[in-house]
């Protein structure tokens, strides 16, 4: 498989204080990617190292197998065919959509311009607004804008800075879909930094969660969903809460819910306390149930509910519920566990 992105032991430090420390992953042709923690966690400043714009501590980078930064060497910005995508876009205000577009086409006809610009404007849906200025512009379409003329001379790789951050959050995750399709249509890599899953979810085939300039885990959605890697990364990706186990055998744990179990063993010694992790999609709501639980909150999804519940023991967990099934704060419903994935960590 060929990847397009490589990235082996990189660190980079910012006035002497290393910002992200010893940094792998790959990202094969035709896929997207996405650098996802907390505001301060590193991310960015890995961006701007892969693009050129900060220099590497030390470690190695390929794009499109060319190496572009090492120990003795770090090719500048304009050298990588890197495109760009900044958070505030970076129109060009003096120019029309078209012009911005066709900005990085440089020496090609007049005609092909014409044609890649067309083209691009048809995928992201901006066709009716190429002779018109930025600042008439929405900032879903600028978005879309400043996506054409990064793709527009088919980089080897399209990096995204926070690309729907000041977008509306209903519109968030519909231009991340979006784009996706376009740049799937297209045959573009790419990697985005966010710190919103649920655009990372919408957008990329394979995610990062990063903390403290360290990449804790690269894996798909689902895998980071299903199959964290550690406590942070459980917690960070999706919703759940961590109930107290006791390891009863490899493949079984006693908690509040009953003996839990799943798919793969979960490598823990007999008589050893756990956390496990549950998701709200693992209790399942069911009135003819002998298990019950109280319900203490719950969170309106418009298709369900999210039903905040204590147990027994006073320990809680969450359900999602479909919206016809309506229960009142205090009341006793009944709940079965469904778990396919067996998550647990060390107490």
């Amino acid at each position: 498989m060929t990847h397009v992105l490589e990235l082996k032991d990189v660190s980079v430090a910012l006035e002497g204080t290393v910002i992200v420390r010893d940094i792998n992953l790959q990202l094969p042709q035709g896929m997207i990617g996405c650098l996802l923690g907390p505001s301060g966690c590193g991310k960015t400043t890995l961006l701007r190292a892969i693009a050129g714009f900060e220099k590497a501590l030390h470690g190695e980078i390929k794009i499109a197998g060319h190496t572009v930064s090492n120990q003795q060497m770090c090719l500048p910005v304009e050298k990588r065919h890197v495109g760009m995508v900044f958070q505030d876009y970076a129109l060009f205000p003096h120019l029309t959509v078209s012009e911005n577009i066709a900005f990085g086409l440089g020496t090609m006809s007049r005609a092909d311009k014409h044609k890649r610009v067309q083209e691009l404007a048809g995928m992201l849906k901006i066709g009716e607004l190429l002779n018109a200025y930025p600042h008439r512009l929405s900032g879903g379409q600028q978005q879309r804008v400043a996506v054409a003329r990064a793709m527009a001379p088919k980089p080897r790789i399209l990096l995204l800075d926070e690309p729907f951050a000041s977008l509306d959050v209903e519109l968030r995750e519909e231009i991340a879909r979006e784009i996706r399709l376009v740049l799937k249509h297209d045959g573009i890599t790419a990697i985005l930094v966010s710190h919103n899953q649920y655009e990372a979810f919408a957008m990329a085939d394979e995610i990062g969660v990063m903390r403290a300039g360290q990449l804790l885990q690269w894996s798909t959605p689902f895998e980071l969903y299903h199959q964290p890697a550690c406590a942070y990364v459980a917690d960070f990706v999706g919703e759940g809460v961590f109930l107290q186990g006791k390891v009863l055998d490899s493949a079984r744990v006693e908690t509040a819910l009953g003996v839990l179990g799943g798919d793969e063993l979960h490598g823990f010694a007999e008589g050893s306390s756990v956390s496990v992790l549950i998701r709200p999609d693992d209790v399942i709501h069911d009135d003819a149930s002998p298990t019950t639980a109280r319900v203490i909150d719950k969170a309106f999804r418009g298709a369900g509910y999210l039903y905040t519940l204590a147990l027994g023991d006073g320990s809680q967990v969450q359900s999602l519920v479909p919206s016809h099934h309506r229960h009142a704060q205090g009341e006793m419903i009944g709940i079965r566990i469904e778990m396919d994935h067996l998550v647990a960590f060390a107490a």
